[in-house]
């Protein structure tokens, strides 16, 4: 069997939850052998967009946040929610300047990665930014609380090395990066 004949027919989707950050359906589905899967749930998000971003003094930028499905403080890249209409480099620069307070005027795309393909429809786009410069103080949603901590490559790589920075689709985004900057 030719492996790109292994995508199941969609039958039908029934919304269980319909929510501004998560939606909940269940699709009945029949799989390239003709079995009928009744209850397959898939999980809808927005796409998101992260990046790791460089200041023009060369440091990463990351932030500190409380997650509360986890229970703990995540030391992450910058990122969110790409909102309707916004292609992901708007997004990026957006969430940059409101996290952060930082401007970014280079960006370059690394991947594009799903966190979840089994369960969510959703993927995220990772980028390097590079040059940023401080403009501004952050300009947070109301269910934020993000603390931005600098560091050099070489103290990212040990944080890595270390299990430090637990959130995989950032982690994945600063991989790829160390790998374009030939660190």
């Amino acid at each position: 069997m030719n492996y790109k004949n292994l995508a199941w027919k969609k039958l039908s989707s029934t919304y269980i939850h319909k929510g501004p950050w998560a939606t909940l359906r269940s699709d009945r589905c029949q799989m390239s052998g003709g079995f009928i899967v009744e209850d397959y749930y898939v999980l809808e998000y927005p796409n998101w967009v992260n990046a790791v971003a460089l200041t023009e003094d060369n440091e990463i930028l990351m932030v500190h946040q409380y997650r509360h499905a986890a229970g703990i403080v995540s030391l992450e890249i910058p990122g969110g929610v790409i909102d309707p209409g916004e292609s992901p480099e708007q997004a990026l620069r957006r969430e940059l300047l409101e996290e952060t307070g930082y401007q970014f005027d280079d960006f370059e795309l690394l991947c594009t990665i799903y966190a979840n393909p089994s369960t969510a429809n959703n993927h995220t786009y990772c980028y390097l930014a590079r040059g940023g410069k401080k403009i501004q103080e952050q300009h947070l949603d109301a269910q934020e609380e993000i603390i931005v901590e600098k560091f050099t490559i070489q103290q990212v790589k040990q944080l890595l090395a270390e299990n430090k920075i637990a959130q995989a689709l950032h982690c994945t985004g600063l991989f790829y990066a160390l790998m374009k900057l030939g660190e």
